[in-house]
């Protein structure tokens, strides 16, 4: 009977529950589809991994945590006679040494634009090697046969429209190589979006490696043995020290690098997902509140009857069950449209997946069933709840809205508790000495505030709303005035609807204030600490080559190197620290770079002394005059007195310097990294931007540099940041979607709700037009309402993360001015666009209809 009760019920009222099943679904559709995505992503790259896995890779050892940095700039080998150890291991069919190495860039010469992804994968060359399990066939054209020529894989040649006879440039440590491109390569399996470039072994080994080696042995077995006694057999043969993976092993190992890089993306997507969960359930609470408050008299009459409390409310919640279980089906299902949608975002960013290849796995129906039930079962239970203490006597009665004196009390005193508590963590977490420390306050801050926002919101509608429509009544009348009392009229309604309006808008801008003061910071430390006109880096390493075509433009007076160490050191007291440690010529302080010292003396660094940041004095216990050890790798050591400490929250007050040449003292010319970036200043009287056309034009063989004066250098810094906050923006937009969902389902109720009112405000003389700015003003007031809130909260949250990174480089607030008055229109915007339908539909009711409605 409750069952038969719940559906004729949810079937009557289907049409008032069509934006709630909307929200349900949007919210489940983005995380089920995230999870495709990953799924789908993963998995493409498992049966690529374990289609061209060799049975056991034989590879150089591990390198030390102090040797990584040596392994980035020359990659590990082993020794070409391994290969016929290896071959000669009982069981092995087949070992072929490969070299595959990801340090160099492909160009065209013809157009001088960089052959390969741009981003994201990578370009890997290697050398041609004929074995059972290769990731690409020879298509067209012929393998490299000596040196000069090269294989290209078939999606870099078609999207840089290169072909069989075409010259390509290699570029690397080595310097410059050009070759012919003599053979096209077709993926035997899905290209994960990488290029790939082959040479015969011999130009791959010294092109690439600069000795006769290899990167790694491949060995494949004839089927007698199982891969883990192959690999026991092979360690056994070849002496400790190598890594020796079975094929299992080798797809883990890889599996693993693509999750790890994959799962920033997943988590983000998310975690915008289950925002917008939360937003959907402002939209579900109303919706069943109103649906509950419509519904007195049948609650009513059901108690009076002999219905329970506990049936009335089991029949609540079956009606949201219901409605929770067709939006989870419904947002599985529009899931794989999103998944289809993010695979040809990837695919466009050079990622190369199959839409046909999508992964549907049992996690995905769990997830998105969990979250769409749970949500809605959740949100309806409080209106469920209510409806339960309805008397049987409410059904002799109209209903209204209920004194709640003793509930308002204890949402005021919890609203202010949560709210108060937050705000104070939010406080602490600004003032923090570590950003870690702040960072906790700042999460912890961010969920008491939004929680007590929302539990004051009903609390705010009626002050906050008096003031936000106090011009309505003398701008548009009667309209005007009864659009501010409806708004006022049911403070709890209000502030739900709001509520969920303001999380997204909150979003928005707390990632505004953090992308401004981001950009004012650095470029207020630009103008502040950098003294060179022009810095030249990029992809790869700069060559000595490259430095030099600098150090010859016309209009440069002189230029400056870095070059980058992972060090460790050793303090006084016996304990090892770890710091990036940059090693810099004399000129690069005091004349190229003005940090802000704290103490000591900048130049002291000249005279073979370390330069190091006050966060890193501060954490050690060092100050000026403390001798250390400075461990470069590989057993490079070298004690040097600490000579200066610079400022926090300066371009290098995270950091530690040390002269070039006193680094050289310790560490051979072999062992040292590439330099990463030049920093030329131009000429006194020279013409800086005539310069800087110069040195475009002298680099532009080099397509890999990105050659910037101060301001292109500001522009970069912008569109970096500028990425990431539309990338936010276009996750909080999902938040938005729904809470604008919420406020037109709250007015389409509302006009349901207000049916016989608006009949005889269409009776007295209330014309259509009028009727219909009425609604259209309400929504506008709630609208900015939510704005209002969001705008408030989003400041406080944005103001808290430049407090908490203030000594990583955003030491300027900025508050961008200009999205807050966009947000507050664009809700205005948000608020007549709500209103459009409901507004419609109260205008086209038959007068005589509405006033005799029940």
């Amino acid at each position: 009977m409750l069952l038969k009760t719940s559906l004729r019920s949810f079937f009557a009222h289907k049409g008032r529950m069509a934006l709630s099943l909307i929200a349900v679904v949007l919210s489940v559709a983005f995380v089920s589809g995230t999870l495709v995505f990953s799924n789908t992503a993963t998995g493409t790259f498992d049966k690529l991994f374990a289609a061209t896995a060799s049975d056991v890779s034989v590879q150089p050892p591990k390198p030390a945590e102090d040797e990584e940095q040596q392994a980035a700039v020359k990659p590990p080998t082993v020794p070409v006679a391994l290969a016929d150890q290896v071959a000669a291991v009982p069981g092995v069919k087949k070992a072929v040494g490969q070299v595959m190495v990801g340090n160099a860039v492909l160009i065209d010469p013809a157009t001088n634009k960089l052959v390969g992804p741009t981003s994201g994968a990578p370009t890997l060359l290697g050398n041609w090697t004929d074995t059972p399990r290769n990731p690409v066939t020879i298509t067209s054209g012929h393998a490299p046969r000596a040196s000069g020529e090269l294989v290209l894989d078939a999606d870099t040649a078609k999207k840089a429209k290169l072909g069989l006879g075409d010259r390509i440039r290699i570029e690397n440590s080595g310097g410059r190589h050009d070759l012919t491109i003599v053979g096209i390569a077709t993926f035997t399996a899905t290209n994960p979006g990488a290029a790939l470039g082959f040479l015969d072994t011999p130009t791959a080994q010294q092109m690439l490696l600069g000795e006769p080696a290899y990167t790694s042995i491949e060995a494949f077995g004839d089927g007698s043995l199982g891969n883990d006694r192959l690999k026991a057999d092979t360690a056994a043969r070849i002496g400790g020290g190598y890594q020796v993976k079975t094929a299992a092993e080798q797809k883990d190992e890889n599996t693993k690098q693509v999750g790890s890089s994959l799962n920033f993306m997943k988590y983000a997507m998310l975690g915008f997902a289950f925002v917008s969960a939360i937003v959907g359930a402002f939209l579900i609470v109303n919706t069943f509140s109103m649906l509950v408050a419509q519904r007195t008299r049948e609650i009513g009459l059901l108690r009076a009857i002999g219905g329970s409390r506990r049936q009335v409310n089991r029949s609540v919640l079956v009606e949201a069950l219901i409605l929770g279980v067709l939006g989870s089906t419904l947002g599985v299902a529009a899931g794989l449209g999103v998944a289809v949608g993010l695979i040809k975002l990837m695919n466009a960013l050079g990622m190369d997946l199959k839409a046909a290849d999508l992964q549907v796995g049992p996690d995905v129906f769990a997830a998105g069933y969990a979250l769409g039930i749970v949500v809605t079962l959740v949100a309806a239970w409080f209106p469920a709840r209510r409806a339960s203490r309805i008397s049987p006597m409410a059904a002799l009665r109209d209903h209204g809205t209920p004194a709640e004196g003793r509930a308002n009390l204890v949402r005021t005193v919890l609203g202010l508790l949560l709210t108060a508590g937050g705000g104070a963590l939010l406080v602490l977490g600004a003032r923090a000495e570590k950003a870690a420390t702040g960072g906790q306050y700042l999460g912890l801050g961010v969920v008491l505030t939004l929680i007590g926002f929302v539990v004051l919101g009903p609390l705010l509608a009626s002050a906050v709303v008096r003031v936000l429509g106090a011009l309505l009544p003398a701008l548009f009348g009667p309209s005007g005035k009864l659009a501010q009392r409806n708004a006022m009229r049911n403070p709890r309604r209000t502030g739900a609807t709001a509520a969920a309006l303001m999380i997204g808008l909150a979003l928005v801008i707390a990632s505004s204030v953090f992308s401004s003061s981001a950009v004012t910071s650095a470029s207020a430390q630009i103008d502040k600490s950098v003294g060179v006109d022009y810095i030249i880096g990029g992809r790869a390493e700069v060559t000595t080559e490259m430095t030099d075509i600098v150090r010859r433009t016309p209009g440069i007076d002189h230029v400056t190197v870095q070059k980058g160490f992972h060090a460790k050191v050793q303090l006084p007291d016996g304990r090892q620290a770890k710091t990036g440690l940059d090693a810099v010529p004399p000129a690069f302080f005091g004349t190229d770079f003005h940090p802000t010292v704290r103490s000591g003396a900048v130049d002291s660094i000249g005279r073979g002394s370390l330069g190091i940041g006050e966060a890193f004095a501060k954490d050690f216990g060092l100050k000026v005059g403390d001798r250390v050890t400075v461990d470069y790798g590989r057993g490079r050591t070298q004690v040097l007195p600490v000579g200066v400490v610079f400022a926090k929250g300066e371009l290098f007050g995270n950091g530690s310097f040390v002269d070039l040449d006193t680094m050289a003292k310790a560490v051979p010319a072999a062992e040292q990294p590439p330099v990463e970036t030049v920093f030329a200043k131009a000429s006194p009287g020279a013409d800086v931007a005539r310069t800087l056309a110069a040195l475009q034009d002298g680099l532009k063989e080099y397509p890999q540099l990105t050659v910037k004066d101060q301001a292109g250098y500001k522009e970069l810094v912008q569109s970096q940041v500028n990425t990431l906050l539309y990338l936010i923006y276009g996750l909080v937009a999902l938040s938005i979607t729904v809470a604008v969902l919420g406020v037109v389902n709250t007015l389409a109720l509302s006009v349901v709700e207000r049916t016989r009112e608006i009949g005889l405000l269409r009776a007295i003389g209330f014309s259509r037009r009028q009727l219909r700015r009425m609604i259209r003003l309400e929504s506008v007031v709630i609208a900015l309402f939510g704005a209002v809130l969001g705008t408030g909260l989003g400041l406080a949250w944005g103001v808290t993360v430049q407090g908490v990174l203030r000594d990583q480089g955003l030491g300027t607030l900025s508050v961008p001015t200009t999205m807050v008055a966009i947000t507050l229109v664009s809700s205005v915007l948000i608020g007549l666009f709500a209103a459009l339908v409901p507004a419609f539909r109260a205008g086209r009711m038959n007068v005589l209809a509405a006033i005799a409605t029940d």
